[in-house]
């Protein structure tokens, strides 16, 4: 099965090599402000990038212009949801690894945010393009007996060490895009092997369910795909093959790579809410608020990822948010993450250029003050 490169190239950038450790003290008794506040919708961010921005000397303004912590201006214009990926040893970035996602679900619990986990099970980025092993396990990759144990040792100590630490997540992802069978290395393999993908996954799910019972702190599972579409297949090949305790289904939605637009998205939404009888929720997405590019990093979000309708203006990316909600929330959805509304341009580099890929669909303009975009997050407010 194919997949489009772009949706590959989306998640194959790299972090700079420049930015240092973050130095940002970390409080490990970090209290959830509202820990029984009950969502009737996650309107949420992925801040996964935001502390090596900061380490690259970016300063936040909120929608007034006023330089503020990007957990402050998220949490005060009404998010309630972060997520942060997790990779297993990234030894080719200093973030994204144990002590980065520590340091911000500490940031976002002490604004009174809601933690979404996102294990990649990779080193690296892991998405519909492929989903490498970590290296250290490489070893088990044909014993699934000797690498579901490594797989649910590996989570279940990783949230054990956030529940010392006072911070476990609210929801888990088991696996990041995982159209693909996971933990495989090189080349991708299809078909899924469902005997191994399903006992693999499982035992990610019962690492979760384990510390959830044992911390008792109701920790939701999340199984995460791309695209709607593939949802649609996915979730029905993996509860046929055993793959049912889970609670949320998550998606990745970008009009420019999916075949549904705004005017049919309601149909695969529902019908995998109705089918699977799942809470759903849209875990990644983005609008340009421009064209325009900050930087010499190419950005991604061209003008091939315009909807009609939507220009690429902030009150274009505004709206988008907000049909998008309109259409999550009628099909029975309950929530939206925006996909790195923070990777700014910066003079620190990716792998391939100086900047961010990412510039002109972040929900900060070239000047770092927030769009119009931001004011999306008002929503919560009324819920």
């Amino acid at each position: 099965m194919k997949y489009p490169l772009k949706i590959i190239q989306l998640i194959v950038l790299t972090c700079c090599f420049s930015c240092g450790d973050s130095s940002v003290a970390q409080n490990d008794d970090t209290i959830d402000q509202n820990p029984d506040k009950e969502i009737s919708f996650y309107y949420g961010a992925d801040l996964s990038y935001v502390n090596e921005m900061l380490d690259c000397g970016v300063t936040y303004k909120n929608s007034e212009g006023i330089v503020k912590s990007p957990y402050a201006i998220f949490s005060e214009a009404g998010a309630n949801l972060i997520r942060v990926r997790l990779w297993n040893n990234p030894t080719w970035t200093n973030y994204s690894n144990y002590e980065d996602v520590k340091l911000t679900i500490s940031k976002a619990k002490a604004e009174g945010m809601k933690v979404l986990l996102d294990f990649h099970y990779s080193d690296t980025w892991a998405d519909p393009g492929k989903q490498e092993i970590p290296a250290a396990w490489l070893s088990n990759i044909d014993n699934i007996e000797a690498l579901s144990t490594q797989l649910y040792n590996y989570t279940y100590q990783t949230l054990n060490k956030l529940a010392v630490a006072n911070l476990l997540p609210d929801i888990v992802q088991v696996g990041n895009e995982i159209n693909p069978m996971i933990l495989q290395h090189g080349d991708l393999k299809w078909p899924i092997d469902w005997v191994r993908n399903s006992t693999l996954i499982n035992n990610g799910i019962k690492a979760v369910r384990d510390i959830s019972k044992e911390h008792n702190k109701n920790i939701e599972v999340m199984l995460h795909i791309a695209q709607p579409e593939n949802g649609l297949w996915w979730f029905k090949d993996a509860t046929e093959n055993g793959i049912t305790d889970f609670d949320w289904i998550g998606l990745s939605y970008y009009p420019i790579w999916s075949e549904y637009k705004l005017n049919n998205l309601s149909t695969p939404l529902k019908t995998l809410v109705d089918t699977y009888k799942k809470r759903l929720m849209i875990v990644e997405t983005a609008y340009p608020f421009t064209l325009e590019n900050a930087d010499s990093a190419n950005n991604i979000l061209d003008s091939n990822a315009l909807v009609t309708g939507y220009p690429a203006t902030e009150i274009g990316q505004l709206n988008y948010l907000n049909k998008l909600k309109e259409i999550v929330k009628t099909a029975g959805g309950e929530g939206i993450i925006y996909w790195e509304p923070a990777w700014v341009s910066t003079n620190c580099s990716t792998q391939w250029a100086q900047g961010s890929h990412w510039d002109n669909a972040t929900l900060f303009d070239h000047t770092k003050k927030a769009t119009l975009g931001m004011s999306f997050y008002n929503g919560s407010f009324n819920e």
